[in-house]
């Protein structure tokens, strides 16, 4: 059972989620507003947060850069639309995963389960050192110049999967696969969004990166080789 942060404005889907999600298993604490959802973030320290886009007051995609900037609890969010401003938004503002509403619920219960199984995924490697950049996978955390680098669950899991292999190429469906457990196509921005926020993170210079490199056409790969 996982503690969901449901932050959604319209009654109507907030008690039907509220609801819906409660069936599959899950305890739901519920917020209309912005502010009362990053309050809540802080009082109850949710597993999860399900995000809306629209809300009053502060949107969706400014809640989820300041639950961002308060630790790891992972973001789904929720979008009334499909298209790139929604999506990329969203993505870019710090978000594990998106759901397009209206949503079936248990298509929400299983992104969410995903989320959460990804966190809880144990991986029991050595440390990899890479010049600067040292990644403990038995502590599942990651320093660069000895300063430890602050990632969020998904951004580690994509450095971890990446580096688990230096120097083969990744394609952006493998990487949605394994990182965010999706096994359809379609969702490629899942990954660049995540591979740009990662750059910003353990790269000296974002635009000319050493660690998270692009191999045009394909996808991905880890260096420095």
């Amino acid at each position: 059972m996982a503690r969901v942060l449901l932050i959604e404005d319209d009654q109507a889907v907030r008690s039907a989620l509220e609801f819906a999600l409660r069936r599959h298993g899950h305890q739901v604490s519920a917020a209309a507003s912005g502010e009362d959802g990053v309050a809540l973030v802080r009082e109850e320290v949710p597993d999860i947060v399900v995000l809306d886009v629209m809300l009053p007051g502060i949107d969706g995609f400014e809640v989820c850069r300041r639950v961002r900037a308060m630790g790891e609890v992972p973001v789904v969010m929720l979008t009334a639309r499909g298209d790139d401003f929604d999506v990329v938004g969203g993505l870019e503002a710090g978000a594990d995963d998106y759901v397009v509403k209206p949503v079936e619920p248990r298509v929400l219960d299983a992104r969410l389960r995903a989320v959460l199984r990804r966190i809880d995924r144990e991986n029991t490697r050595s440390t990899s050192v890479f010049g600067d950049l040292v990644i403990d996978r038995a502590a599942l955390t990651v320093h660069k110049g000895g300063v430890q680098v602050g990632l969020t669950p998904t951004e580690l899991r994509l450095l971890l999967e990446l580096s688990r292999s230096p120097g083969q190429v990744l394609s952006r469906e493998q990487l949605l696969k394994s990182v965010w457990d999706h096994d359809y196509l379609g969702d490629s921005r899942l990954v660049d969004a995540c591979v740009q926020r990662l750059r910003l993170k353990v790269e000296d210079v974002p635009s000319a990166p050493v660690f998270v490199r692009t191999v045009r056409g394909f996808g991905y790969r880890f260096g420095p080789l």
